[in-house]
């Protein structure tokens, strides 16, 4: 096996460290365990983003060689999936015995607080889904709408606005924060300069943050996603 971080992918694999047994030698390659290296890839991505984390990197902060890695993880996509699956499990589930919108309220509200505390993660979610934390949270999600009457074709619909919502959501958030420092009242300057070609975003506040939260809008998206009656 090579050490780098590009390896052939062998068409039988099924391209997913969840879809594939965890392998025996991992354990004998103590004191290194998978639980260590997720642990050092978060903090790696917290550090310098997804960019930033190779297997060379990883070792070096777990002072390993890059050989040692891969008695845990096949490839640097192995380690993706885990730190992202890692992050869901800070998302605290609400007790479930409340109201069915609440539970879906204060479920989005802390997957977004949890994915904007690692701003890697919203742009990374697009990989398979298949953690024993994300599935559980998805569950969670899916109950709590069945309880609110969501069936069928609507239950799956519903879902995949929440999901879509709250990543979308952080991502935007994330992104804008760090790319936009002073330039955040610079853009709306921008667009209020010229207010006959952009009325509607002047007249709605587009872009000002003294006039719209963000706390604020997501809940209300949140609100008017779950408004929607079950057909």
């Amino acid at each position: 096996m090579a050490v780098g971080d590009k390896q052939t992918r062998n068409p039988r694999d099924p391209g997913t460290v969840w879809l594939r047994p965890d392998p025996d030698r991992a354990r004998r390659a103590a004191p290194l365990t998978r639980e260590r290296i997720v642990e050092a890839a978060v903090a790696l991505l917290d550090d310098h983003g997804a960019d930033g984390l190779t297997m060379r990197n990883l070792a070096q902060r777990l002072t390993v060689t890059p050989t040692a890695l891969y008695w845990h993880v096949r490839t640097r996509d192995d380690v993706l999936d885990l730190a992202v699956d890692e992050i869901f499990g800070e998302v605290r589930l609400p007790a479930a015995d409340g109201d069915w919108r609440d539970d879906v309220r204060t479920l989005a509200r802390r997957w977004r607080a949890t994915m904007l505390r690692h701003p890697w993660a919203p742009g990374l979610v697009g990989r398979p889904m298949l953690g024993p934390n994300v599935l559980t949270r998805t569950e969670f999600l899916q109950a709590a709408l069945v309880r609110g009457g969501f069936t069928g074709a609507h239950l799956a619909v519903v879902t995949r606005l929440v999901a879509n919502y709250v990543i979308g959501a952080a991502l935007t958030e994330a992104t804008w924060r760090q790319a936009s420092g002073p330039q955040a009242g610079a853009a709306r300057r921008h667009i209020t300069a010229d207010p006959t070609a952009y009325p509607t975003l002047v007249a709605s506040g587009h872009l000002d943050d003294a006039r719209w939260n963000d706390d604020d809008l997501f809940a209300r998206g949140i609100d008017t996603i779950l408004a929607t009656p079950p057909t």
